[in-house]
């Protein structure tokens, strides 16, 4: 009988957690459990709700978006520390740059040619009623130096290259390769993330210049085809109303763009989770989070730059 009764108790025992069931264990709900277990008398209630909050806060998870920021913040220091300290793998570097220069430069040449055409378009129908064709060039060169230029070409980087880089360090954190590097000693951040952002702050200041260069240049043959507006004027107007500032503030902008792209592509790439769909999901979220911080940052870099009055048609009259 007392046999009986013992391999009885030891039944109803509940079976002990082990391994991986621990973390099931404690990730359960708290509350119902709690909510389950009658109130013991002597036993403060304030006690019982802050182990029951305490076990909920160990339990939760912080949003997505939230952790991703602060991954991109962290890495973008990392990064920052490695090149001040010199810490760069040139050779993939140089790898990059030809990925985000030569072959990014027919989109982005072509985009700003159509977009010079098309402001030019806008602008000669209107200046011509007023007589001031000869402004056309200064107004345009302006727009473009000061915010078209940096603003497009960032925007083909973002859609080409940003892409890329979410995709590709998004299929390496699925697959566990940077678990790989890890092990064999080499660093992600030095091997993957830093040439990949030293090469988006290197070429993309090269692509605004030569974009800037091919929306003028197709500003004047359109002006020219359609409006008999001699190519020399438009020229001449540009040179006198762009002054080097423009042009300095026009490569910081893009340097400062390439700089977003790269560490929003490669932290939303390096976070990846959840296989393939997992890595298109962050490949879309990667472009569409950079475009948005183009964008704000783009007003507070020009609202830094171009405070008070401009005087910079007064050179056009």
């Amino acid at each position: 009988m007392v046999k009986a009764r013992v391999t009885q108790n030891r039944s109803q025992r509940p079976s002990p957690v082990h391994g991986r069931d621990v973390r099931a264990f404690i990730r359960a709900p708290v509350i119902p459990a709690l909510e389950a277990q009658p109130y013991r008398e002597g036993e403060d209630k304030a006690s019982q709700l802050q182990v029951v909050l305490q076990k909920w806060m160990e339990s939760a998870k912080p949003p997505k978006w939230l952790w991703r920021t602060i991954a991109a913040v962290v890495l973008g220091g990392q990064v920052a520390t490695r090149i001040l300290k010199g810490k760069i793998h040139w050779r993939n570097t140089y790898e990059q740059l030809k990925l985000v220069g030569p072959k990014s430069m027919g989109v982005a040449l072509l985009t700003a040619g159509f977009v010079g055409m098309v402001f030019t378009i806008q602008f000669v129908r209107e200046f011509a009623k007023l007589g001031l064709t000869r402004s056309v060039g200064g107004v345009l060169g302006l727009a473009l130096a000061r915010e078209l230029t940096p603003v497009v070409t960032s925007i083909i980087l973002a859609g080409r290259v940003g892409s890329a880089f979410a995709a590709e360090l998004g299929t390496m954190a699925v697959s566990e390769q940077t678990d790989s590097l890890r092990v064999l000693g080499s660093d992600p951040v030095d091997y993957l993330i830093t040439p990949r952002t030293l090469a988006c702050m290197i070429a993309g200041p090269i692509l605004n210049l030569m974009c800037f260069v091919m929306g003028i240049a197709c500003s004047m043959m359109i002006a020219q085809l359609v409006y008999d507006v001699p190519s020399v004027v438009i020229l001449n107007s540009c040179v006198r109303a762009i002054t080097a500032w423009d042009l300095i503030t026009s490569m910081i902008k893009a340097w400062v763009f390439g700089a977003i792209i790269s560490i929003v592509s490669c932290s939303w790439g390096y976070t990846t989770g959840g296989g393939a769909k997992g890595v298109g999901d962050s490949t879309t979220s990667a472009v569409v989070i950079s475009l948005v911080l183009i964008f704000i940052a783009d007003f507070f870099l020009s609202f830094l730059f171009f405070q008070g009055q401009g005087d910079a048609l007064k050179q056009l009259k």
